[in-house]
């Protein structure tokens, strides 16, 4: 009876000991569990970081080899002008004219380069045109797009800086187009130029290319994933994140562009860059040249 009556106060004590030790063990198993995510969040936040300066550090090289070409330009200028003005003094006049024109280009983008590094943060042709557009089409063809591309309003000159900016943005929103829709996704390029503007609009299938290689019909797939009003004012409001983005985007703003990207439920993705006054940021101006 004794016996029975120590024993059962030492099982309560060891009941909680044991218990008291299961709670540390859970809490630490958690505490290391917590702290594996915080790792992995600070290492996922770190990868994104890097992505977008490694973009940043390409737009910088990309505007610093075109101001590189354009000061070559202007020293070979300056030295035919040395040459001519005396035999020739119209001529070295003209060629003082596009001294200047050269060098507030190349000083633009300088300073473009230090707005750049200011807030933080695959070098090809430097000046891209028509040619380069139709290449890009044929090599994204040849990976498995289906590209189709429309164009409206008159066609104005652009300077090297600008059209690089929007070959980039093109060249990233049809390749995250294959990426991301894979073989088959249809993309539907349109230039709409105005009197002093440009809008390049970029849309794509890819969640229906996906249904089509999968061999479900449109029907089922509507059935398989279906959305509501509710869905498209999501797609509306909801801000489309990712390094890739934010290059695309801070390329459009160095020319006074409005840049968006969003998701069309059922269908595909959207991008659109919109230069209002793109006539005017063709190499100068939107830039500060004074300081």
């Amino acid at each position: 009876m004794e016996f029975a009556q120590l024993l059962v106060p030492a099982l309560g004590a060891l009941c909680g000991a044991l218990l008291v030790l299961w709670v540390i063990g859970l809490l630490r198993s958690r505490r290391i569990i917590f702290d594996r995510n915080a790792a992995e969040r600070v290492r996922i936040e770190l990868e994104l970081s890097l992505a977008e300066q490694q973009g940043r550090l390409a737009i910088i090289r990309e505007l610093q080899d075109g101001a590189v070409l354009t000061i070559a330009r202007l020293i070979t200028r300056a030295e035919g002008a040395r040459y001519t003005a005396e035999s020739d003094p119209s001529t070295a006049v003209r060629a003082a004219t596009a001294l200047v024109d050269d060098g507030r280009v190349a000083l633009a983008d300088m300073r473009r380069v230090l707005t750049i590094v200011r807030e933080g943060e695959t070098v090809g042709a430097l000046q891209p045109g028509p040619q380069s557009t139709r290449d890009l089409f044929r090599v994204m063809r040849d990976a498995g797009l289906v590209v189709s591309f429309s164009e409206s309003g008159e066609r104005f000159a652009l300077k090297a800086g600008a059209e690089l900016a929007i070959f980039r943005i093109l060249q990233s929103a049809l390749s995250n187009a294959l990426k991301h829709g894979g073989i088959g996704t249809e993309a539907r390029v349109s230039f709409t130029w105005t009197q002093n503007g440009l809008q390049l609009l970029v849309d794509d299938d890819g969640i229906r290319a996906a249904a089509r290689r999968d061999g479900k019909e449109a029907g089922e797939q509507a059935a398989r994933t279906p959305y509501s009003i509710e869905d498209d004012l999501k797609a509306l409001s909801e801000s489309i994140a990712g390094p890739g983005i934010t290059q695309m985007r801070e390329r459009a703003q160095l020319f006074g562009g409005v840049f968006n990207a969003g998701t069309v439920p059922g269908l595909g993705f959207s991008v659109s860059a919109v230069f209002p006054s793109l006539r005017f940021h063709n190499g100068v101006h939107g830039v500060d040249l004074s300081r």
